[in-house]
């Protein structure tokens, strides 16, 4: 197993939340004898323990400090105040999430150096419902990477199979991936170095990691969390997310976060949420038995399997893993039906064109004039911003600038960014034409409400989508990492990952299964209508279920 001492959440009926909950799932993640200052000491221990291998955390809080808050905590929870079902609890932030305790570098040379003014909209709310901050985590430079393999501080390694081995042992292993660009969350969820960690994900950044170390990875509608204070990659794809051990962690800590944020323009308002939440009707259970709703969850729900998520590239195991979570499904009460969204095929190509052009733009920032890196090297005319931007960049960023500002040329534009534009509207609308519930923010089918109102195909029309995450289980870190690796191999990792990015909906990876080749986590991914994450979380319980157990290393 993992870890005995995971953070588990006790199940609501045998353990209820004494003192404070946010919403009527939300138990805390402690019990009488399991404290946060019990937790935190075993945070700290496994920190001493695993952080070598994996090379998760980057930057730590001091100890002491993490000590005295959760000493703090306990007494909180003993006196009956506390702050939130997670007060106390250890949490890690990717490197590209602004705090003013500890360096925000992105994982980058230009940034090695740089600690924020201010602290993230989202970490201020953690803050606030008691979460402590155990430190920074590693990262893909400024997210851009599949594996965590591009980072000025060094790869980010699988903890998978380093569990309760001696650090000789560990160091004996062939390393794998513990994917990207949020591998370090990850790892550090999966290993017990933390209760939960933040992550973004821009075209899978969460979901993948999640699917490589087995844990929970949840990216929310676009929009639902505040962006301020997350380090700009592609501002219209940028999502913060979480990694998570259990569905209903990464609930609480969504509920804590997703407010509304004047100081970023594109967090939805609270107008807008409530238009959102007007449009999720309930589902009419009244035509079903009261013994088959109390015994199947997922009564009355639609699932949809998309026909192109079938790729060649498939690998059997992951294949044979779809269909279990399928009969899963159906076995919990859904109704599942095929479904077609036929521009996926588009959305890779379409995805990196955006994301690139924007990288460009937002990473012009990095002059050497305000922060960050300063080349010693001033040798000629305007030699300053190139000579700081060569030494301060990874190769990894800087062929993604290239390209981007390519794609923006003048004689490029119309052929690639506005054509990528295109396809991403064509992606947003597949999915409109699934889903059985309305898009409250573009309306269905192309901003065409009337074609929603109108539409005499409801009866085939879903609820969620079950897709794999991953190709396949994680790589070896030799096979990923590299000069001869061909980058574009390396942009495929994210084929089942992109198309809810490009869309801006919510996705969670779950795990589900271990792969019976080589042993290791494989999860299934869930997806809903833009702001229904309430169906991705249902949905998710019903895999998180059955596949308890099954992606701990024996």
């Amino acid at each position: 197993m993992l870890s005995s001492g995971s953070f588990i959440r006790p199940s609501i009926r045998s353990h209820p939340l004494r003192h404070h909950a946010a919403r009527s799932l939300a138990t805390s993640v402690f019990t009488k004898t399991s404290t946060p200052t019990a937790k935190a000491e075993e945070c700290l221990n496994n920190i001493a323990k695993y952080n070598q291998y994996t090379n998760a955390f980057v930057d730590l809080t001091q100890p002491d400090h993490i000590r005295s808050q959760a000493a703090e905590a306990t007494r909180r929870w003993e006196s009956g105040m506390a702050k939130s079902a997670v007060d106390g609890a250890v949490m890690g932030y990717k490197m590209n999430f602004c705090t003013s305790d500890l360096r925000t570098t992105c994982s980058s040379a230009m940034l090695e150096n740089f600690k924020a003014p201010y602290t993230a909209t989202a970490i201020e709310l953690l803050e606030k419902a008691g979460v402590i901050m155990g430190g920074k985590i590693n990262m893909d430079e400024f997210g851009m990477g599949s594996h965590n393999v591009h980072s000025h501080a060094g790869p980010a390694r699988n903890p998978f199979e380093i569990i309760g081995r001696s650090q000789e042992e560990t160091m004996e292993l062939e390393a794998r991936s513990a994917g990207g660009s949020s591998g370090g969350s990850a790892a550090a969820v999966a290993s017990n170095m933390c209760f939960a960690a933040l992550g973004s994900d821009t075209g899978g950044s969460v979901r993948l990691p999640a699917s490589y170390c087995g844990v929970v990875g949840f990216k929310p509608s676009y929009g639902r969390i505040s962006r301020w204070g997350l380090v700009a990659y592609a501002s219209s794809l940028d999502t913060v997310g979480t990694l998570t051990k259990t569905v209903d962690d990464a609930q609480t800590i969504y509920d804590i976060m997703a407010k509304e944020d004047p100081k970023d323009s594109t967090c939805l308002t609270e107008r807008q949420r409530k238009a959102i939440a007007d449009t999720l009707t309930p589902i009419d259970l009244t035509k079903f038995k009261d013994q088959d709703v109390k015994t199947k969850p997922l009564l009355g729900v639609k699932v949809g399997i998309p026909q192109e998520f079938n790729v060649a590239e498939l690998a059997p195991a992951t294949k044979d893993l779809w269909r279990r979570g399928i009969q899963v499904l159906k076995d919990a009460g859904a109704v599942v039906i095929p479904v077609s969204l036929p521009n996926t095929k588009l959305a890779v190509g379409a995805y990196f064109t955006l994301g690139t052009a924007e990288a460009s733009s937002n990473l012009q920032r990095y002059d050497g004039i305000r922060y960050g890196h300063q080349s010693d090297k001033n040798d000629e005319k305007d030699a300053l911003y190139s000579h700081t931007r060569m030494e301060g960049f990874g190769k990894e960023v800087k062929r993604r600038i290239l390209l981007g500002t390519y794609v923006l040329t003048s004689g490029s534009f119309d052929n690639f960014f506005l054509r990528a534009q295109k396809i991403r509207q064509m992606v947003r609308n597949d999915f409109d034409r699934v889903f059985s519930r309305r898009n409250a923010i573009t309306g269905s089918c192309g901003n065409l409400v009337e074609d929603f109102e109108n539409d005499n195909s409801s009866t085939t029309r879903v609820h969620a989508l079950l897709t794999p995450v991953a190709v396949s289980t994680a790589p070896k870190l030799k096979d990923v990492i590299g000069d001869q690796i061909d980058p574009v191999d390396a942009f495929l990792d994210d084929i089942f990952t992109i198309p809810a990015s490009l869309a801006g909906i919510p996705s969670m990876s779950v795990p589900f299964g271990t792969c019976t080749k080589d042993g290791f986590p494989m999860g299934l991914q869930v997806m809903s209508q833009y702001g229904d994450e309430e169906m991705v979380f249902r949905v998710a319980r019903a895999i998180e279920e059955k596949g308890k157990g099954m992606c701990s290393k024996q």
